[in-house]
């Protein structure tokens, strides 16, 4: 029965949206046809005639001549051995391969730094807590190196490494800050609200690419004589700065979403601003912003792509110095499609978590 009724919903559902007038009829059937058309094609470019490891007749791949479609691009099907034989660099850029394991240490690690943040219902979560408090140094000794292990500097970084290093560590460090920022920017205190508003302003007002030549060629102007860090560390700084002005104004949102009543509610029980702030005010406001922080978070999660241009080799840009290889010319589909997949697994896990804390926290108030 239940499986009947489940049958007559979707049929019910599909009457009232997609075959409700011979307009929608037709576009229904229209995009049917469209969506099984492209279907057909990718998966007989990526799949059905595409080359792997091996090519049509048998041999193995070792450069662009042996893939089936050694004329153009996308005559025949994919030659996915590029990814194949790149994807140490596609994981872990340069790192050397002896020092690997320190990686996939911290790969490992990261998830159980995490969870206690992302779920509250976890066994024995305030040891998770701690954890997380102290991954980040765990995270930088096994990166890059200290006592009994040999420093690896971050120009061998690139590829995911660098990816997930510059849009975790970015945002994680921008939230804080965007969270003081948004209430500086609320604040009685003409001087302190004037600094963040002029902030906010300036970082939102310029594009990341120019805040990244910023960083990496006018920081060390600024600092001591003899102190001059190294690109990625650079390059955290200007996408830390830009991600937190960005998710400010997400919170400022939140926050005048809150109405005045139950601020002045907190006032008449005794609570000092900072208690109410903390109790009352900025829960309520993150639970409101949660959709625009999630948005902002996943627009920089891309935009790390932009590091290339100072040097940096995330995934993309590990992916464009594949392709300068004259053994692998020309298969741009193939480098392009794997990384926008993998950038894609990454947001779409973003944002399916954000639709879990809507869901969680009832961010519609309804």
């Amino acid at each position: 029965m239940s499986s009947v009724a489940s049958t007559n919903k979707i049929i019910l559902w599909s009457k009232k949206n997609l075959f409700s007038s011979w307009i929608n009829t037709l576009i229904t059937i229209l995009t049917i046809y469209f969506i099984y058309e492209v279907s057909i094609f990718f998966l007989d470019w990526a799949v059905f005639k595409a080359d792997f490891l091996t090519n049509f007749r048998g041999e193995r791949i070792i450069d662009r001549t042996f893939c089936s479609k050694n004329i153009e691009p996308g005559s025949y099907g994919a030659c996915w051995a590029i990814i194949h034989v790149r994807f140490y660099q596609f994981m872990y850029g340069f790192y050397p391969a002896a020092e690997v394991w320190r990686v996939n240490l911290v790969l490992f690690l990261l998830p159980f730094a995490l969870v206690a943040i992302f779920f509250d219902k976890v066994p024995f979560r305030k040891y998770f807590l701690y954890f997380t408090l102290v991954f980040p140094f765990i995270a930088f000794y096994l990166l890059y190196g200290g006592p009994s292990l040999t420093t690896v500097g971050t120009n061998k970084w690139g590829g995911l490494l660098v990816t997930l290093f510059l849009g975790v560590t970015g945002i994680a460090l921008a939230f804080p800050l965007s969270i003081a920022l948004a209430l500086g920017r609320r604040s009685n205190m003409p001087i302190i609200s004037l600094i963040c508003v002029i902030f906010i302003e300036f970082i939102r007002g310029v594009p990341l690419i120019t805040l990244l030549f910023t960083a990496n060629f006018m920081l060390p102007l600024f600092l001591p004589e003899g102190v001059s860090p190294d690109n990625l560390l650079r390059a955290l700084v200007a996408v830390t700065l830009f991600q937190s002005a960005y998710m400010a104004e997400a919170i400022r949102g939140g926050l005048q979403a809150i109405p005045k009543g139950q601020i002045e509610a907190a006032q008449s029980m005794g609570l000092t601003y900072w208690q109410s702030t903390r109790k009352i005010v900025l829960p309520q406001a993150l639970r409101i912003s949660i959709p625009p922080i999630v948005n902002t978070s996943i627009g920089l999660f891309k935009d790390t792509s932009l590091v290339l241009i100072i040097g940096l080799f995330d995934l993309l840009g590990i992916g464009r110095a594949a392709l300068a290889d004259m053994t692998w010319t020309k298969l741009y589909y193939e480098v392009y499609v794997f990384v926008a997949i993998v950038f894609f697994i990454f947001c779409f896990a973003m944002s399916r978590y954000s639709l879990y804390l809507e869901k969680k926290l009832k961010t519609d108030n309804s």
